[in-house]
């Protein structure tokens, strides 16, 4: 009787043992999963669209002439900065400023990198001369022919945190010795050592190891479609970032055969329904993206991010300038700015505060949880509290810079915008009431250029630029 009693008690210890085990087991399993999870949160994936020569007001949500509900949506969904600027309306320098968070002129790549003979480039766009100067830029500024590779990019910052990084697209700052995949990013597609297609249907560029096999199908598609494969099948345990630089709307502009008829249709012309049609095929592009990321599952752990490197090559009304001219005015600099960051953005919400393309890289970096005291000579500012609070930004002057004409920087502090050349003229505006800069008001305002003329003394100096100056 005594035995029977104590093998009863020893099984009901025996099974509470495994009760316990059981337990103990699935808990550690959550504990795992919600720390995947926690990982997962607090290191989303991002995916950046960056398009060329996109304007401002390019956009259906600004002008009824083009349509674009994807990107319109993207916009509505989260925050968008309405005074968005480029540190230098120009394709190389835009994209350098972007992936390093340093300004073109401490860069020294003030001018895109050209081609052709009389710069020392190939055929194949490549060269062994690190500068190029321009006969008509009054500075004689030499200008990079390529991104050094001892800069440091977002997606190197990016890898140390742990993200894998692909590259889509144009990238422009150099040929294949300075690819992306010399800097920091794991894979690239599509990237060529030119600014532009000679054709948006194969055969692309002069580079025929692009797509070679590539039968009729559109630029814009053919880079999409290996992006949308690339996220359907990724699987590796660690956050991703898509860098998707787009090669549209830059010239030649040559939409793709179906949206110029469908724009044809509703009366555009020419080289408009082209344009039309190519901001439509971007808009296609954007939301086969998107829908790639919901169809994975993962719509609620990517933030994307919607920006352009340059206003565009036709009107951009409301402002004056653009890409062919007058490039520092607000029509050449400020461009769409869009951040959709699920559970911390809130829809339809809009900024004014005034921000930079400098400021990606120092953003990227805080986003992915690092630090970004780690970076030196970085001239951007960190835009993480204004994304999550969307608050007002304050901050010192930004400054625009290139080096082409005589027009070469810009200073925008609050309200004013200072425009300097190299000759030494100046013009003053005030943004806020005079969005056209039409109204020069330095010869009104004397203290205001003193002082924006001063602060910009500061910046050559600090950017080592100072012999380039029209101001001292």
């Amino acid at each position: 009787m005594r035995t029977k009693k104590i093998m009863k008690i020893i099984t009901v210890c025996y099974v509470f043992f495994l009760l316990s085990l059981m337990f103990t087991l699935e808990s550690c399993g959550q504990t795992k999963n919600r720390t995947h999870q926690l990982k997962q949160n607090t290191q989303p994936n991002i995916v950046l669209f960056f398009v060329d020569d996109l304007g401002w007001s390019d956009l259906g949500l600004r002008n009824s002439i083009f349509e674009s509900p994807n990107i319109d949506k993207l916009a509505k969904s989260g925050i968008s900065f309405e005074q968005a600027y480029i540190a230098s309306p120009t394709c190389s320098p835009s994209r350098a400023t972007l992936v390093t968070g340093q300004h073109p002129a401490r860069l020294k790549l003030v001018r895109h990198i050209p081609g052709g003979k009389k710069h020392g480039f190939n055929r194949f766009g490549q060269t062994t001369e690190e500068f190029h100067t321009l006969k008509r830029d009054p500075a004689q500024f030499p200008s990079r022919n390529w991104l050094p590779l001892e800069n440091t990019t977002y997606a190197e910052a990016l890898s140390k945190l742990g993200y894998y990084n692909l590259f889509v697209g144009k990238w422009h700052l150099g040929h294949e010795k300075f690819h992306p995949n010399k800097q920091g990013f794991n894979q690239q597609i599509g990237t060529s050592n030119f600014g532009h297609p000679k054709s948006y249907y194969p055969p692309y560029f002069n580079q025929d190891t692009i797509f070679p096999d590539s039968k009729g199908r559109y630029l814009t598609d053919k880079l999409t479609d290996e992006t949308v494969n690339f996220i359907s099948k990724y699987d590796k345990q660690q956050p991703f970032m898509v860098s998707f630089f787009y090669y549209s709307v830059h010239s030649p502009h040559q939409g793709r055969k179906d949206l110029v008829d469908h724009f044809e249709s509703k009366g555009l012309k020419g080289k408009y329904a082209h344009y039309a049609a190519m901001v439509k095929a971007t808009d296609e592009s954007v939301g086969r993206i998107i829908k790639a990321i919901e169809q994975k599952g993962i719509e609620k752990e990517t933030i994307l991010i919607f920006l352009s490197d340059q206003g565009g090559y036709f009107e951009n009304l409301p402002f004056r300038g653009g890409k062919m001219s007058e490039a520092l005015f607000e029509g050449g600099s400020r461009v769409p700015f869009f951040l959709y960051w699920p559970g911390i953005t809130s829809p339809n919400s809009i900024n004014n505060s005034l921000v930079q393309s400098t400021d990606l890289f120092p953003t990227l970096v805080e986003i992915a949880g690092g630090n970004t005291s780690n970076y030196k000579n970085i001239d951007g500012i960190s835009l993480l509290h204004t994304i999550k609070n969307n608050d007002y930004l304050k901050r010192d002057p930004i400054y625009a810079y290139r080096a082409y004409e005589d027009l070469y920087v810009s200073v925008r502090e609050k309200d004013w915008k200072l425009l300097a050349y190299r000759s030494g003229k100046v013009k003053l505006f005030n943004i806020t009431k005079d969005i056209k800069e039409q109204n020069d008001l330095s010869k009104e305002k004397p203290k205001v250029v003193e002082k924006l003329i001063n602060k910009l003394i500061q910046w050559e100096s600090k950017m080592g630029v100072t012999s380039y100056s029209g101001v001292e």
